[in-house]
């Protein structure tokens, strides 16, 4: 089936909007986590923006999401309210998960967001099960999973993609390939650096698109979709996109160059879409000046919601944690 979009200047403003959310909410984190108000690990998606608004601009509400532990982007992308975000970044009762998932494992039900995840491919097999209940069930929903380029050597990745076209589930693999799995180049590391086309061994239909362009991505998300909403199985896309930062905060980058970093943020997927929408008259520099203005004023505003919110009191530590295979002199703090 073919899938167009409608790419009005209100939708070209909004998909601005949303990636100007991520990036500026990536940032504030930095300063956070440097003042040591947000603690553990932290993975920031500054640069891949586009690959989340263009996927989840895609999909309707009654459909699933699957992330990675990078995942703060497809959860704003998603509309987990950036106040709640920013509540769990910092620990808080008032974050999305009662600030017990932190950076790694946010999580919403209610906008059938199903968080992200610290293994490696592990949310593959997850999307699996979520897309077959949904088609049980009849909800004629889809499910996107997003993974990284590093997951696709792990037999996880493997076994999910067999099944899904075995079963043509509505699951839409999308694959963030920002050429390095932590550290390791892809051409080192993989013996068919072309990721989207390990899907032909499975017969599943397959795109490789510039993850940097909005717009590119929004495109063959939406075909995709469109194909599993006709019922004929899962697709396979592949966004080549790029991180601005490192890995994590704890990442020195000896494995790339300044230059090549440089070179990335040359094709800034923000700047690019401001500069598109300027040159043919989508949008004037007091719109996005106004855009820019209410993403800061949002921003604020959720910092100063997370700093006034409650840290979990200690007396619940053990609340919504199983302790039946705990033996008794363990939960009463004896040796077993």
């Amino acid at each position: 089936m073919n899938a167009k979009l409608h790419l009005d200047r209100n939708h070209l403003q909004h998909l601005y909007r949303e990636m100007l959310r991520i990036r500026r909410f990536e940032a504030k984190c930095v300063e956070l986590y440097q003042a040591q108000e947000i603690r553990g690990y932290l993975h920031l998606y500054d640069g891949e923006e586009a690959v989340a608004v263009g996927v989840l601009s895609a999909l309707q509400p009654g459909d699933a999401v699957v992330a990675t532990y990078r995942e703060h982007g497809q959860a704003l992308a998603r509309g987990v309210p950036m106040e709640r975000l920013m509540a769990e970044m910092l620990g808080r009762q008032e974050g999305c998960c009662r600030g017990r998932g932190g950076s790694m494992h946010v999580f919403d039900a209610g906008r059938r967001f199903f968080g992200g995840n610290a293994i490696v491919a592990g949310g593959l097999p997850l999307a699996a099960g979520i897309a077959l209940a949904d088609r049980r069930l009849g909800r004629g929903s889809v499910t996107a999973c997003f993974f990284g380029e590093g997951a696709v050597t792990e037999g996880a990745f493997h076994e999910t993609m067999n099944l899904a076209s075995l079963w043509r589930l509505p699951l839409l693999f999308v694959c963030e390939n920002n050429l390095y799995a932590m550290g390791t180049p892809l051409a080192d590391a993989d013996a068919e650096p072309e990721i989207h086309r390990r899907a032909e061994a499975y017969r599943m239909p397959a795109t490789s698109v510039d993850g940097m362009d909005v717009v590119a991505v929004e495109a063959a998300a939406a075909r995709g979709v469109a194909h599993m909403r006709a019922g004929e199985g899962p697709f396979f896309l592949e966004c080549r996109t790029y991180r601005f930062r490192a890995h994590s905060m704890f990442d020195v980058q000896a494995y790339r160059t300044r230059e090549e970093v440089e070179d990335w943020r040359g094709r800034d997927p923000i700047a690019r879409l401001r500069r598109w929408m300027l040159d043919n008259r989508h949008a004037t520099e007091a719109q996005l000046t106004d855009v820019d203005q209410t993403v800061e004023h949002e921003l604020a505003a959720a910092v100063a919601f997370a700093r006034a919110g409650t840290p979990e009191p200690v007396e619940e530590l053990e609340r919504f944690v199983s302790m039946d295979h705990v033996p008794q002199e363990a939960r009463e703090g004896g040796r077993p």
